[in-house]
């Protein structure tokens, strides 16, 4: 048995964010908790929404108090503003940071038994879906609008936890390419990388199937077709990233991800480095080590990737191709080659057992160990 869980409606196109003020009359609702992170808030993104908001004469409250990597606190803080607010339902702007900040809120409003912020890791039995979210993502990256995952960091702890819930999902997402023309282009690219990490590992995971193979190679179709010209801000490659981003999203919610992820949380806790950043350099070098478990699957992605000629390869050349393109793609949009910069070797053992403990790492195609995640770290020092 397999399982699909998107959102009940999404707008795509350029300017599609002007619906948001049809879908609130339709449904009903009254007050807005608008969740967004600072930077948007001070660069104006936050406001296009706020503005669209205004003209409707739809009340809101705004919430910013979210970092980029969104703690515990962050999210118990967000409960409190929640409930003083007098909100029924929230207004996710941002990146996976805002989404995801807005989730766990969302969840402990509905779930008041898993107000333990860290109850909620894993896959949590919790019984009411979360309180309506519209989400719109400024990123093209982590597809947290049509996720049934959140990530929390435990600051305490130096580690960051997956929440799987198919009760997080947000009701209405609206992938406007406009709203992610801001991106600086570091940004564009590590979020871009991460939307490729996404396709790439849902493809190899354990749990992919034909439906999800189908989002994951056409999302890898788009992305790699599409970067380079977002990170140069053409709106031909804004527009090819949203929408590939999010198809990616469509796939790898319901199936998994893989080492890649558990690795990058891992550093994402103890360095604060950014997700994307961290999928980008591991990716070829965990691709590397999945291969022999992958069948005839690199092939497609070397073909999805633009590879010509990959009929006519051995196994041992297509899987090499595959690999090539993901990292010329890395380079081209200035993303490290390494971990040098970022890794101390003093940490080393504590990344491997946190990325051991990671939920994503049961979905990898190849069983680890925890020497096996040690090496791979140490191969990219």
């Amino acid at each position: 048995m397999a399982r699909i869980v998107l959102n009940e409606t999404s707008y795509h196109g350029a300017g599609c964010l002007a619906e948001i003020a049809g879908e609130i009359e339709r449904r009903g609702f009254q007050k807005a908790f608008v969740c967004s992170d600072p930077d948007l808030v001070k660069f104006g993104v936050t406001q296009k929404v706020l503005d669209l908001l205004d003209k409707a004469g739809d009340a809101y409250e705004l919430y910013s108090n979210i970092k980029p990597n969104p703690t515990i606190e962050d999210v118990q803080t967000g409960v409190a503003a929640f409930k003083a607010s007098g909100a029924d339902y929230i207004v996710a702007i941002g990146g996976g940071s805002s989404m995801d900040t807005a989730k766990a809120i969302g969840i402990i409003i509905a779930n008041p038994e898993f107000e333990d912020v860290r109850s909620l890791e894993g896959v949590a039995p919790t019984k009411k879906p979360c309180v309506p979210i519209l989400a719109v993502p400024t990123t093209a990256g982590t597809a947290a609008e049509v996720t049934i995952n959140y990530v929390i960091t435990d600051v305490e702890k130096k580690r960051k936890f997956v929440c799987v819930d198919t009760h997080d999902i947000p009701v209405v997402a609206f992938i406007d390419p406009e709203m992610m023309s801001t991106m600086p282009k570091g940004l564009t690219a590590a979020t871009g990388m991460d939307a490729l990490t996404h396709a790439i590992e849902g493809y190899i995971t354990k749990g992919a199937w034909e439906m999800t193979d189908m989002f994951h190679l056409e999302a890898i179709r788009l992305i790699s077709a599409n970067l380079r010209g977002a990170v140069q801000n053409t709106k031909e490659g804004r527009e090819g990233m949203a929408l590939g981003q999010y198809i990616a999203g469509m796939g790898f919610s319901n199936v998994g991800l893989g080492i890649v992820h558990s690795m990058a949380h891992a550093l994402g806790a103890v360095y604060d480095t950014p997700h994307g950043v961290g999928n980008a350099i591991l990716l070829p070098t965990v691709m590397e080590y999945n291969a022999e478990t992958t069948g005839e699957k690199y092939r497609e992605i070397a073909r999805a990737m633009g590879v010509k000629g990959v009929d006519e390869m051995s196994q041992e050349e297509y899987r090499k191709a595959a690999v090539d393109a993901v990292k010329q793609l890395s380079k081209d949009v200035g993303i490290p080659q390494d971990l040098k910069a970022i890794v101390k070797d003093e940490d080393v053992d504590f990344l491997a057992q946190s990325a051991m403990d990671d939920a994503c790492r049961p979905g990898n195609p190849k069983d680890p160990t925890k020497e096996d995640i040690i090496a791979l770290y140490r191969s990219l020092m």
